[in-house]
């Protein structure tokens, strides 16, 4: 009866170590295939990156803008008093402004160049109508002259927008054109914080 238990129970003793060897066989299995959906969830997420900063690179500027860590820098300039350029009445605009630029450097540099700064911003306030500054659009188109006039009191160079009369526009033949390429300036944006025409 020895003999026949001692057979009984090698058997039972070699089905458990089958039973083991093939869960952990089971679990290499397992955590391979895992491991080789991770990377290649990775890599397809590495080159989706690759392909969003390709295409975020004009964007750069602007997501440098919302970063926290790096904040603008703003630069209030004392308030603007300038006679309007209107012909009929004696108008004239009371403009509070503040630069915003990118880098804490350019702020102080601004200070360096006030006089020649606030000279372009009279010289561009002076030649606007108070029809020209009352809607949104005029104060826009006013922000962008003043970012330009600043940038060229600093030294960098700047192209004028081209402008076409409405005429000039209706004679020629339309033709698709190509959006300008936005200039890189010094000058990031331009803030009014007070704006009375009388």
């Amino acid at each position: 009866m020895s003999a026949a238990a001692a057979a009984e129970a090698a058997p039972k003793k070699g089905n458990k170590k089958l039973i083991v060897i093939g869960a952990l066989a089971a679990l290499v299995l397992l955590g391979g295939g895992g491991g080789a959906v991770l990377v290649m969830k990775s890599k397809a997420a590495a080159a989706e990156e690759d392909e969003a900063a390709s295409e975020a690179k004009p964007r750069a500027k602007a997501a440098a803008k919302a970063d926290p860590a790096a904040p603008p820098t703003f630069v209030p300039l004392d308030p603007f008093t300038v006679n309007l350029a209107d012909r009929s009445a004696e108008r004239y605009a009371q403009v509070g402004i503040t630069l915003e630029v990118d880098d804490p450097k350019l702020g102080d540099q601004i200070k360096t160049y006030m006089p020649a700064i606030r000279n372009n911003i009279l010289m561009a306030l002076s030649e606007k109508t108070a029809a020209d500054l009352m809607d949104r659009e005029g104060k826009t188109k006013l922000a962008e002259k003043i970012r330009r006039e600043t940038s060229r009191a600093l030294g960098y160079e700047v192209e004028e927008p081209e402008e076409e009369s409405e005429e000039a526009a209706d004679e020629k033949p339309r033709k698709k054109r190509r959006k300008p390429v936005e200039e890189v300036l010094p000058i990031a944006a331009v803030h009014f914080s007070n704006f009375i025409i009388q």
